[in-house]
């Protein structure tokens, strides 16, 4: 792991996990996570995009930590937002593939959100934009936001429809907005900021989960951010990259509101992807850039499942830092939880680790390695397992294997297997072992839920 901190830091950051949590008890800090669909590890400026405007987060990396090895829980959308909540690797808690309008699948309310467990601590809470973990979306079928901790939500199943621009079917505490003027990612900043300027309890803590649609297809993008890349003569690329900065634009909006509200000093906002970039990357509106790495969304080589990750917390994180410790989705339920003192759910495993350690330049403590599983993922790379340096992926039957040390060939241009049987023993043994341990607990679990109560909405 490198964290690198500038001289006078000792004096001033906390230097330890303990002291680091201790301190942020006392002051019941807000949270923010901010999700972007698709967006590839390379998109960003910040990230080393040579062309993409994205000044805000940017300038937020530069306030923060940014996590040069940061992953999605999955290489596809549902799966890697229900870690996020529940801090479960997808196929323990039954969202194990992307969830199709009317399909069974969803997040079930037997698991754990954070939303609820924030709540329970008088938490306000506050979920805008994509949802996307249920099937039956705003329906007595399936559980909705508000069933999973919510006080106040304003979602869409999926993607926005007809696209970015003037989409038609955001429900708002269960009651469809019908169309509306403007562009995704923007109109859903500007809930986020009238929820925190008007319904929100000024003497409560919040917890708000932004998650955009931006740069997911069908994408649409406000003729003043394609502006900047007027010179490109390919229409998928302006559009592309003007989406990314149409994106960035609206974390800015909602940066901004912080600072006017006075609420950035006590907030812990971490911006981060559900996973890598949609398409080849050489045709339409599909230019994401996964920065050199191998593969793209559905794909359990690096570039379908690194992502961006960046986090500010003011006083707590030394600006301009950077981090080469590998995280996952699934941390930030356990990061949330270590903050306030929460203990874990005891009777479940969870995934995550707290990222509090980082902060202090530690490493994190993990009980369970790193784990993948996409059902849309090649049958020959269906599962992925990292442990330090090495990552090993292998067949859907766990017949085939690779093997790679992601320090030296982060690309996955080199199979080991051969080279080093001892290693490849090791973490094929591993694998095989997390896979049949986490498989035993889904993804059939589900089906046995009871039918949800029909209760009135949060207006």
């Amino acid at each position: 792991m490198r964290f690198l901190l500038l001289a006078a830091a000792a004096l001033v950051f906390p230097s330890s996990a303990a002291v680091i949590a201790d301190e942020a008890r006392s002051s019941q800090p807000n949270f923010v996570v901010f999700l972007a669909d698709d967006l590839g590890w390379g998109d960003l400026g910040c990230y080393g995009h040579p062309r993409i405007q994205t000044p805000n987060l940017d300038k937020f990396a530069s306030q923060g930590l940014k996590l040069n090895q940061c992953y999605a829980a999955c290489a596809v959308c549902s799966p890697s937002r229900s870690a996020i909540l529940t801090g479960r690797t997808p196929y323990r808690n039954g969202v194990w593939r992307w969830i199709p309008a009317g399909h069974q699948v969803h997040l079930r309310t037997s698991e754990i959100t954070l939303a609820e467990l924030l709540k329970e601590r008088r938490y306000a809470t506050c979920h805008v934009g994509k949802w996307h973990l249920n099937g039956h979306f705003n329906s007595d079928r399936q559980p909705q936001p508000d069933d999973h901790g919510y006080d106040h939500w304003f979602a869409t199943q999926n993607n926005a429809a007809p696209s970015h621009k003037d989409p038609v079917n955001f429900v708002r505490n269960g009651e469809p907005v019908g169309p509306l003027e403007g562009f995704s990612a923007p109109l859903v900043a500007e809930e986020a900021i009238g929820w925190l300027k008007k319904r929100r309890d000024d003497d409560a803590p919040f917890f708000l989960t932004v998650w955009t649609h931006e740069p997911h297809l069908p994408i649409e993008s406000d003729p003043r951010f394609i502006a900047a890349y007027d010179d490109i003569d390919d229409e998928g690329i302006r559009q592309h990259h003007g989406n990314v900065t149409q994106l960035d634009h609206a974390f800015g909006m909602l940066m901004d509101a912080l600072d006017e509200l006075k609420l950035t000093d006590n907030t812990f906002v971490i911006f981060t992807s559900d996973n890598g970039p949609e398409g080849d990357g050489e045709s339409g509106r599909t230019r994401g850039s996964t920065g050199g790495l191998r593969g793209r969304k559905r794909h359990s080589h690096e570039g379908g499942i690194r992502v961006p990750g960046l986090v500010r917390w003011p006083r707590r994180i030394e600006p301009g830092s950077t981090s080469d410790e590998p995280v996952v989705g699934s941390d930030i339920f356990s990061t949330i939880c270590d903050v306030l003192d929460i203990p874990l759910p005891g009777d479940r495993p969870i995934d995550g680790a707290s990222l509090l350690p980082i902060l202090a330049g530690e490493a994190i403590e993990r009980r369970e390695p790193l784990y993948w599983r996409n059902h849309l993922a090649p049958e020959q790379y269906k599962v992925a397992l990292r442990i330090g340096d090495w990552k090993i992926i292998g067949s859907d039957d766990l017949s085939q294997f690779e093997l790679y040390n992601l320090r030296k060939d982060e690309q996955e241009t080199t199979d080991l297997s051969q080279q080093h049987p001892e290693k490849f023993a090791e973490m094929k043994e591993a694998l095989i072992a997390q896979d049949r341990e986490v498989l035993a607990e889904g993804p059939d679990g589900w089906t046995h839920e009871p039918p949800r109560k029909k209760r009135a909405r949060n207006q």
